[in-house]
């Protein structure tokens, strides 16, 4: 190698371009770093503000009370009281495992079971621990300073009245919704908005301030019509019918005749709403509003009223019974027990003649007497609001057999309510003006006139003599005059109607000078030995009117009654029953009371009855 080669100078050193090239890579950076400050800072610094947040700010809820509901005069029925929920984030608490038995012994709870919970909400930041309990050991619970255990203020819904309300005013589930009966039909109204607060917690999960967003707004209270002492005595009373007669249930309907209120409103069987575990689901159901029935011989005060109305007939007209049976077709329609000879049309009620009735029906045009019994309500839901209500089954024209207009003019082959069956008593009461029926007092439905005031009037003096002379003696009331109606159906199965099975019926208003309200018992299936309506539910009625007149203040319009009784010593029950009339006149509690005496070759079609549409079960 050449001594040139080994010589050759190497290329300087520029410090200066070293230089340059590290302030432009610091300046790069530098840029970008104030770019992605500027980005996380100015363009999305919400999104990061939420992460940051997330990590000691909450957003809690306020919970509200419920509003209470109290009866017409103003004692509380349902109320709201506070209790407490623990509730636990379960990624804290597993990041301190040692503590967790110590938490289950406090709730109560084994441990295997507590951390298995905890293991399948590992991903959550919520969990619910026990619901509804008392605040005194909630507090004690959060007093243990478990990693990431706390309390929620809630409230639970508390009925006073217990099963003897349970049908009309319903429950609430665990977060405090409506789920049957008024509670459902009213939840808007009682339920409130809950408000809502921002709390920051430490890494402990303990609060240290806390903001309120949005104050909470109570629900609002609701007055019922219901009164609970009439209502307590209803459900007392028909317990004791259903023991008594060995029945399969019951359902009594009591109406305030001139405003629509409905003041009672039992079912039998019934449940506790303060303890639902273990209460089966078909005693829930409000039987008075969706249940339906055949009316049986509830049903001839309406025919003849709708008889009269339209001019067929009057109070005086003679009705030949003879000889107490009448074909029709290939059927046969009977009056029980015997031929009850000429009757007038008061008589056809006083007597509950099934011939009587058919033929009074035959003078009516088909489509006469089909919106007649409509305009009472009978095929369409009373518009009392309740959930479920239903509208029973009143066939159209169009739809009847040979039979049907007969056998509906004393009751059967039509399916009805007993909130249905009250309605239309109130209308006769109340001088032929339907009132839609309401559970909310003071609220004012539009009444309709059904039928002339006079007729209304006529029929229910007609009812008088059925407690008075016919089979409902054991219905009537010291010191009032009472109008009413047995009635005695068989009951109809999946192969038609069920020997040895009745529904024993009576529908009554009292004052019938004035009347105040109006009643139905319904009792299902009564196998004590009596299943007339005459002798199972109108003693019923007799209890309940007996007390309720009282508790309502309502003037007796038969002193003379009173004054006989006095007279004689005799109190009580004893006192309101008129004595029988002669042997040879005696009359059967319903004297259309078994249907298969009056078909005794055939059986009736019945239209086939909806299921049931109560409430959310």
């Amino acid at each position: 190698m050449s001594r040139t080669g080994r010589n050759r100078p190497r290329n300087a050193f520029n410090l200066r371009q070293r230089l340059r090239w590290v302030a432009l890579a610091l300046g790069l950076c530098s840029v970008s770093l104030v770019g992605r400050a500027a980005y996380v800072q100015l363009v999305n610094s919400d999104f990061y503000q939420r992460q940051g947040e997330a990590r000691y700010l909450r957003e809690l809820p306020i919970k509200t009370s419920r509003g209470m509901i109290t009866d017409r005069n103003g004692e509380p029925v349902a109320v709201s009281t506070p209790v407490a929920s623990i509730w636990v984030n379960p990624q804290e608490l597993l990041r301190t495992p040692d503590r967790i038995p110590e938490l289950a012994n406090a709730l109560g709870l084994s441990v295997d079971d507590l951390g298995s919970r905890l293991t399948q909400k590992a991903d959550k930041e919520f969990m619910y621990l026990r619901r509804r309990i008392n605040p005194d050991d909630a507090e004690k619970i959060v007093a243990l300073k478990i990693p990431g255990v706390a309390a929620q203020r809630e409230f639970r819904r508390f009925y006073p009245q217990g099963e003897a309300m349970a049908h009309v005013l319903g429950f609430t589930n665990i977060d405090d919704r409506g789920q049957e009966g008024l509670e459902l039909a009213f939840d808007e109204w009682l339920r409130g908005e809950a408000g809502a607060k921002r709390v920051i917690r430490n890494r402990k999960g303990e609060t240290v301030e806390s903001d309120l967003l949005r104050a909470a707004t109570p629900g609002k209270d609701l007055t019922l019509s219901i009164d609970r002492r009439i209502q307590f005595l209803a459900y007392k009373e028909l317990r004791n019918a259903l023991v008594e007669n060995k029945a399969a249930g019951g359902s009594m309907v009591i109406m305030d005749v001139a405003t629509g209120e409905i003041l009672a409103m039992v079912n039998l069987p019934t449940y506790n709403p303060n303890s639902l575990q273990g209460a089966i689901p078909d005693t829930r159901r409000n039987r008075a509003v969706t249940d339906l029935v055949e009316p049986g011989s509830t049903m001839k005060p309406l025919t003849i009223a709708s008889a009269l109305q339209a001019g067929v007939v009057t109070k005086d007209t003679i009705v030949d019974t003879n000889p107490g049976y009448m074909a029709l077709g290939r059927y046969t329609i009977k009056d029980v027990p015997r031929n009850n000879g000429v009757l007038n049309v008061t008589g056809v009620i006083t007597r509950s003649s099934n011939i009587g009735a058919a033929k009074i029906a035959a003078r009516l045009p088909d489509q006469v007497f089909y919106d007649s019994i409509h305009k009472f309500g009978y095929g369409s839901r009373p518009g009392s609001g309740f959930p479920g209500e239903s509208g029973g089954v009143l066939p159209s024209p169009a739809r009847w057999s040979g039979p049907s207009k007969t056998t509906m003019s004393y009751g059967y082959g039509l399916s009805v309510t007993p909130l249905q069956i009250a309605t239309a008593y109130a209308a006769l009461g109340n001088g032929g003006k339907l009132i839609p029926p309401t559970f909310v007092k003071g609220q004012h439905n539009e009444a309709r006139q059904v039928i002339d005031p006079q007729i209304a009037r006529d029929v229910v003096a007609m009812m008088e003599t059925v407690v008075t002379q016919g089979g409902a003696k054991q219905a009537a009331v010291l010191g009032y005059h009472v109008a009413g109606k047995t009635g005695t159906a068989r009951k109809a199965g999946p192969g038609g109607y069920e020997r040895g099975h009745y529904n024993a019926l009576f529908a009554g208003v009292v004052p019938a000078s004035n009347p105040r309200f109006a009643t139905v018992i319904v009792i299902n299936d009564p196998q004590g030995g009596k299943y007339y309506g005459g002798l199972v539910s109108a003693p019923v009625f007799h209890n309940v009117m007996d007390g309720a007149l009282r508790l309502m203040d309502v003037p007796p319009d038969d002193i003379q009654s009173w004054l006989v009784a006095q007279q004689s010593g005799k109190t009580g029950h004893a006192a309101s029953v008129l004595p029988m009339p002669p042997a040879d006149a005696v009359l059967p509690p319903d004297a259309a009371a078994e249907f298969d005496a009056a078909l005794p070759s055939a059986q009736v079609p019945m239209p086939p009855q909806p299921a049931p549409t109560g409430g959310r079960q």
